[in-house]
C-alpha cells in the first residue's frame, strides 16, 4: 500500500522537476536572444555633398540614422523635431545621418536640405542597399539609434515620442 501511495507522489515531482527544469531553459534562452544587440550593419554613406561616411567611421558616437522620403507626410511632420533632436545633442557627441530612400528624387532631396536648412548630413540610397542591410526598410519613416559600440539600441518605426527619445541619447550618450 505504500509504494503505490508514494508512486504518484514520485511521478509528481518529476514532473515538477522537469517542467521547471524546461521553464528554466526557456527563461536562459529568452535572456539571451533579447539581451544580445544587434550590430549596426556596415555600410558606407554618401551625403548630398558627395562625402563618404563609413559605419567604422562614427564608432564612438551615438548614432540616428532615419530613412525618410520627401513623399511621406509623417517623416515632413517630424523633421523639425528631429532637426531640434540633433542641434540639442550635438555637442554631446550626436551624429544624425538622414537616409533618402531610393525611390525619391535626388533634386527633391536636395531642394528640401537645403530650403530648410537641415543641421544634419543627408544622404541618397540610390540603389537601396542601406535600407537592405538595415533589415529591407520599407516603411518610413524608420529610425534607429546606435549607441557608442555599433549596437542599435532602439528602432522606431513611425514618429518616435520625443521625450521618450531624448531620456535614450541622454543615456546612451553618458554611457
Amino acid at each position: 500500500m505504500q509504494e503505490t501511495s508514494s508512486n504518484p507522489s514520485r511521478k509528481n515531482l518529476w514532473r515538477n522537476i522537469a517542467v521547471a527544469a524546461i521553464v528554466a531553459a526557456i527563461a536562459i534562452a529568452g535572456f539571451v536572444l533579447f539581451s544580445a544587440k544587434d550590430s549596426a550593419p556596415e555600410v558606407t554613406y554618401t551625403t548630398l555633398s558627395g562625402e563618404k561616411i563609413s559605419s567604422e567611421s562614427l564608432r564612438g558616437k551615438v548614432v540616428m540614422v532615419n530613412f525618410w522620403a520627401t513623399s511621406c507626410a509623417t517623416c515632413i511632420k517630424e523633421m523639425p523635431d528631429m532637426a531640434r533632436t540633433y542641434t540639442k545633442y550635438k555637442d554631446q557627441g550626436l551624429e544624425f545621418i538622414a537616409v533618402a530612400m531610393s525611390y525619391d528624387p535626388p533634386n527633391y532631396v536636395l531642394n528640401y536640405a537645403q530650403t530648410r536648412n537641415l543641421p544634419f548630413k543627408v544622404a541618397l540610397d540610390s540603389q537601396g542597399d542601406i535600407a537592405k542591410s538595415f533589415g529591407d526598410v520599407k516603411l518610413t519613416p524608420t529610425t534607429f539609434v546606435i549607441d557608442k559600440n555599433g549596437n542599435i539600441i532602439k528602432r522606431y518605426v513611425g514618429e518616435p515620442e520625443f521625450p521618450a527619445l531624448h531620456q535614450l541619447l541622454e543615456k546612451a550618450l553618458a554611457a
